[in-house]
């Protein structure tokens, strides 16, 4: 680390550094957030750092090797190479980046409130190693109050102050694993301070990385912002999924719908239903926000009502799957072979979190099928927080001859290059919870819309 300015304020120095990227910028939590993010700042200059407590990542990412399908491995190549990165698990060298950013996880406890532990060890991890003259910046989707109420204090525990001798910020994470139409340095980085100072800071670090900064007055609003994004999205999924139901007993085919109302060019904007809520977002941000609501006093009728509806989306598809076997094949789920069409929560990653895929494979071994399932891109599923028992489960080789065995294939995921048609030429009976079929046109009588 370069000495530092005797003139000018520690906002002062930081920012002159980060102008020039002769900064070290340290990533605690290398995964869909933590390790884009990295790369944003190691590609236009920064010398990098990545914490995770995860040995076989760091051993990975030194040896230039990937873990995400959404990261090709010759960036982590090129990242490994370059002399600017390294990857550890020794948290004693926190005391060394200018900048650290916290990208660790805020899952939900079993009772459906925030789990704050990830956020809480990290800090406990940082207090003793934190000097004067480091920005330390939240990314984790929290409620309100949380960088201020939560981080603060444990961080100032170690006798610094937060606007005095170092700066406290909050940018949430915007990562959509797969997008590629939006990188991290393309996506606008809302940034907040504690303080002036801080506020100042952050901008000029995440200036560097990302096209777009955009300041907003407090940390809680920050987090705020973060939560209003997926909370909007959660009730519009959850108001689509309802959507189909009505229109299913109606015989309106629900996609159809969608499509001809998306020509409408204001006013409206497309979202779509599926087999339930998936990632790390959407199905857990609204229940931080209904949380935190309660201590206020205030009730969030229409955040809870879209969990409700969102949850119930396996259940919805399991009858559906149940009635199209009864009908068609004379069956109950008991003893039926079903092959779970894709594993991962949305198309053409590897993320498993919170996936419906998982729920509703746990579902249907429940009442007795027999379940295997096909993804490309997870050929074994890893240990998950909910669905251990799923662990180590590999997926089948992509073989029509084989799945003409099964009774029914179910997809749960749309990805691409997969042999849609192929597949309902070999099986009797496909429930579509993702509208994958809809450019086979021959044998549309043994689809299903669920």
């Amino acid at each position: 680390m370069a000495a530092e300015s005797s003139t000018g304020s520690l906002a002062d120095r930081l920012v002159a550094r980060f102008a020039s990227a002769d900064a070290l910028v340290g990533v605690v939590g290398l995964g869909y957030v933590g390790l884009p993010i990295l790369l944003a700042f190691h590609a236009c200059g920064f010398r990098t750092l990545g914490f995770d407590i995860d040995a076989t990542k760091i051993e990975r990412l030194n040896r230039g090797e990937s873990y995400m399908t959404a990261i090709p491995s010759a960036a982590i190549a090129a990242l490994a190479a370059g002399g600017r990165f390294e990857a550890t698990g020794d948290f004693d060298l926190l005391s060394e980046p200018d900048a650290i950013l916290i990208c660790v996880p805020t899952p939900l406890t079993r009772q459906r409130e925030p789990d704050l532990s990830h956020i809480v060890h990290t800090a406990q991890s940082l207090r003793p190693r934190l000097r004067r003259g480091q920005l330390v910046v939240l990314e984790s989707t929290s409620w309100p109050g949380t960088t201020e109420s939560v981080l603060k204090p444990l961080l100032e525990q170690c006798g610094l102050r937060s606007g005095e001798d170092f700066l406290l910020a909050y940018s949430p994470e915007r990562e959509d694993p797969g997008n590629t139409d939006f990188t991290t340095a393309r996506i606008p980085r809302i940034v907040a301070g504690d303080g002036a100072e801080a506020a100042r800071a952050v901008a000029a670090l995440y200036g560097k990385a990302v096209e777009r900064v955009v300041p907003v007055s407090s940390l809680a609003t920050a987090e705020a912002v973060k939560l209003t994004e997926n909370i909007f999205r959660s009730v519009n999924i959850a108001l689509v999924n309802e959507l189909k139901q009505v229109y299913q007993a109606m015989g309106i085919d629900i996609w159809e719908v969608i499509d001809a109302a998306g020509t409408k060019p204001f006013g409206y904007m497309p979202f779509y239903p599926g087999p339930g809520l998936g990632g790390h977002c959407i199905p857990i941000d609204p229940f931080y926000l209904a949380w935190k609501a309660r201590e206020f006093g205030v009730a969030t009728r229409f955040i809870e009502l879209a969990g409700e509806i969102n949850t119930m989306a396996p259940a919805h598809v399991l009858d559906a799957v149940n009635l199209t076997l009864n009908a068609r094949r004379q069956k109950s789920l008991s003893g039926s072979r079903i092959l779970v069409m894709g594993a991962a929560y949305k198309k053409n990653v590897d993320d498993l979190r919170e996936s419906p895929a998982l729920t509703l494979m746990e579902m249907l071994e429940a009442r007795g099928a027999v379940v295997a399932y096909y993804d490309p891109f997870i050929p074994e599923i890893p240990p998950t927080r909910k669905h251990g028992a799923l662990a180590g489960r590999r997926s089948v080789a992509w073989d029509l001859e084989e799945f003409r065995q099964y009774d029914l294939a179910l997809i749960c995921t749309d990805h691409d290059g997969v042999d849609y048609a192929g597949l309902v030429s070999a099986v009797p009976n496909v429930v579509d919870t993702r509208n994958a079929t809809r450019a086979v046109s021959a044998g549309r009588d043994r689809i299903v819309q669920a």
